[in-house]
């Protein structure tokens, strides 16, 4: 199993290590930079953990930032609470919210996301911007977006596994199935296997596979309520307005994700950016990691 003197070996800055309790749930976070800088916090998506932002960490420490970084619940040493109900969208706000306000005195924060990090970052800052002073998104749809996007075949057809992750068991099974192989493939254009060996400990570690598909199978059948209004009456809708700077960087080689994502999000974000990278996938901090650096710089710069 990967240990953390191993990862430290591949992240060229001093980090520390430690739990917390937020939204009654144990996250280990890793927290790198000056503690009286002004706090960034990277949220890694599916199937990630903290180590997904190594080149972005000395990046933003030589900045001057406090950067924090934890694994989602469910993943690699977070806790990972059981039942699907437990990675609803609302609860996973609420682990952000919690985090920020463990590390900000002033109770707010930058927030950077990739993936799922990003769909929960999206509706942190439409849920609770008073803690979001600024916004960047890699590679994940604005929700509302995406829900326009997912009635196109062409996105449907990239999405899925999303449906695929509804079946029971079989889904933890192809997660982790010979040593987790499955990674070789998703990631292997990417990283050398080196790293790829820690994606493939952290998702074997018992109840992990189990909570990362959760996310999916939560989405889906949120959603679904969502489209049934019989069913979803009593759930106030958000307006999917983000009233915070935001900064969304999009690699266009991303096989999940149609490009069109990145299309049209004025509607619902006014203050916006949005840099598209060439020649990078969905996994675009790793792809263009200077590129990446140097956007995200700006931008929180401007604050």
């Amino acid at each position: 199993m990967t240990n953390f003197e191993t990862l430290a070996d591949d992240v060229d800055v001093a980090v520390e290590h430690e739990h917390v309790v937020a939204n009654d749930v144990r996250l280990h976070v890793v927290t790198a930079g000056p503690e009286d800088g002004d706090v960034v916090v990277l949220l890694h998506g599916f199937p990630e953990f903290w180590y997904s932002w190594r080149e972005q960490l000395p990046a933003l420490v030589d900045a001057g930032y406090r950067v924090v970084v934890p694994d989602m619940r469910g993943y690699n040493r977070s806790e990972k609470p059981r039942g699907v109900r437990a990675y609803r969208i609302d609860v996973l706000v609420a682990d952000v919210v919690g985090v920020i306000q463990q590390y900000s005195a002033s109770g707010s924060a930058h927030v950077v996301a990739h993936d799922w990090g990003g769909g929960v970052a999206w509706s942190v800052a439409v849920g609770r911007p008073a803690v979001v002073d600024r916004l960047a998104i890699l590679n994940a749809p604005h929700p509302e977006r995406f829900r326009e996007l997912l009635r196109r075949p062409a996105q449907l057809r990239r999405s899925w596994y999303m449906f695929a992750f509804q079946l029971p068991a079989l889904p933890e099974y192809g997660l982790t199935r010979d040593d987790a192989a499955v990674f070789e493939e998703l990631f292997g254009d990417s990283m050398p296997a080196s790293e790829i060996r820690h994606y493939r400990d952290a998702i074997q570690r018992p109840g992990a596979a189990r909570s990362t598909v959760n996310y999916y199978r939560s989405f889906l059948r949120e959603g679904l309520k969502d489209e049934l209004p019989f069913l979803s009456a009593s759930v106030p809708m958000p307006d999917g307005h983000v009233r915070v700077p935001t900064l969304v960087v999009w690699g266009e080689d991303d096989e999940a994700l149609l490009p069109a994502n990145a299309e049209g999000l004025d509607r619902w974000v006014p203050d916006l950016r949005v840099e598209r990278i060439p020649n990078a996938s969905h996994w675009v901090q790793v792809d263009a990691p200077e590129r990446v650096n140097d956007e995200l710089r700006a931008h929180l710069e401007n604050a």
